[in-house]
């Protein structure tokens, strides 16, 4: 690791996930955070398979935002996550913000997951 806070976060990521599975009816969406944009994924645990992703980089959340590492564009992030999940017939989800903590761009996705229709 490279530093003492990546350890830390990397040890709490473990730590949440042993008790944190994703399957057919309820896929773990997955949260990664770097200092310029934010990704997430939804994963089904039962076929190892990664069902659908996205990342601040996509033309949609790209043309409204210069910068995308703030809790504005994690915002609208998030609506665009939903609304892509929802056509993708997901409902019902297993969030995993992989030891980040809960504040800020996270919490700020994680709402808008919810006001877009997600459940978890």
């Amino acid at each position: 690791m490279k530093n003492k806070k990546e350890l830390v976060r990397f040890k709490r990521h473990r730590r949440i996930r042993m008790n944190m599975f994703g399957t057919d009816l309820r896929p773990r969406l997955i949260v990664h955070r770097t200092l310029n944009n934010l990704s997430a994924q939804i994963i089904n645990d039962v076929k190892n398979a990664t069902i659908f992703s996205l990342s601040t980089m996509d033309k949609e959340v790209k043309q409204k935002f210069a910068k995308p590492g703030n809790v504005k564009a994690s915002e609208l992030f998030g609506e665009v996550f939903a609304r892509r999940a929802k056509e993708k017939g997901i409902g019902k989800i297993v969030f995993d913000r992989a030891g980040y903590v809960y504040q800020g761009r996270i919490k700020a996705f994680a709402e808008a997951l919810r006001k877009g229709g997600l459940e978890f």
